[in-house]
């Protein structure tokens, strides 16, 4: 409630994590409460936790000073860019996004290891007790996932490709089949089963190729940049390798997701060359805060 301390219900919606109790993470509020207020103020959560830093000590310190470093890196990029020779933007966004894929890269590992030892501690943890469920998620990929999720392959979508057809039918099925697949490894349920060689039928298109783009757009362009998607949404579902063309918009930020799924990699390669996909790529260098993060996925087509 912003009153510069914390409640046991604030405590537990922001501490939560799936895995303690509710009567454990109470039990936690009140060893850290010392001063015996039932309320927990930032010296009390500086004590605790900095008894149990360890290692992370010097990682926390070092996240300080790139955190600064980063903010002052971007504050002079904001001062310099406009003025800059067109060779020195491109030295800036190709700087930008090596940046960004480093950190995302790190982003990933810690994410692992997160998942690793929640895992890990619900398989050893033989306590009935019902876990306290998560009211407030961390940051980062596993939430834009569920969000993305949540919105994906909508047909109330204002963007999405309309385009089907009776015969394509069948894209749609592998299509629906393979998101099914990503909830069941979201939920760590997915139970492999016994190898089975699958043997193709002759001229049969072998795998689909999937392709997210994730683009944060400056807010003042949002405007032009959804002009521009929608352009290249309709030139790219016309192309005849296309199956599908999806977007999602998260609703607390600029952020847009495309989904396209293509008949296989030749059909993407093409669309590579095309003119209206290099147009778009070029507005996008002014339309976008970040550089786009594209990744790409060829699944079996026949599955």
């Amino acid at each position: 409630s912003d009153d510069g301390k914390l409640s046991f219900d604030e405590f537990k919606a922001y501490f939560a994590d799936g895995v303690l109790s509710g009567e454990e993470l109470h039990e936690l509020f009140r060893t850290i409460d010392t001063h015996n207020t039932d309320n927990l103020d930032t010296e009390e959560l500086c004590d605790y936790f900095s008894k149990h830093l360890g290692e992370y000590e010097n990682v926390l310190s070092v996240l300080e000073d790139l955190n600064i470093t980063i903010l002052k890196a971007m504050d002079k990029t904001k001062k310099d860019y406009q003025e800059a020779s067109n060779l020195e933007q491109f030295v800036t966004r190709f700087l930008l996004k090596e940046t960004l894929n480093q950190l995302q890269s790190l982003q990933s590992s810690l994410e692992c290891a997160m998942e690793t030892t929640e895992e890990q501690t619900r398989q050893e943890r033989k306590d009935p007790t019902k876990p306290e469920v998560l009211s407030v998620q961390w940051p980062g990929k596993r939430l834009a996932r569920r969000l993305q999720r949540n919105n994906s392959l909508s047909s109330n979508n204002t963007y999405s490709s309309t385009g089907w057809i009776e015969e394509d039918n069948q894209w749609v099925i592998q299509i629906n089949r393979l998101q099914k697949l990503i909830d069941r490894l979201e939920k760590k349920d997915l139970k492999f089963e016994p190898l089975e060689e699958e043997v193709l039928e002759e001229n049969a298109r072998s795998h689909i190729m999937i392709i997210q783009h994730q683009m944060s757009v400056i807010e003042e362009k949002v405007e032009e940049f959804r002009l521009a998607l929608k352009q290249y949404v309709e030139s790219a579902s016309a192309q005849g390798g296309c199956l599908h063309v999806s977007i999602q918009k998260l609703p607390s930020n600029f952020h847009f997701t495309v989904y396209e799924f293509w008949e296989n990699n030749n059909a993407w390669n093409s669309h590579l060359q095309m003119n209206y996909n290099k147009a778009f790529q070029r507005s996008n260098m002014d339309f976008l805060e970040t550089p786009e993060l594209i990744t790409t996925m060829l699944v079996p087509g026949k599955y």
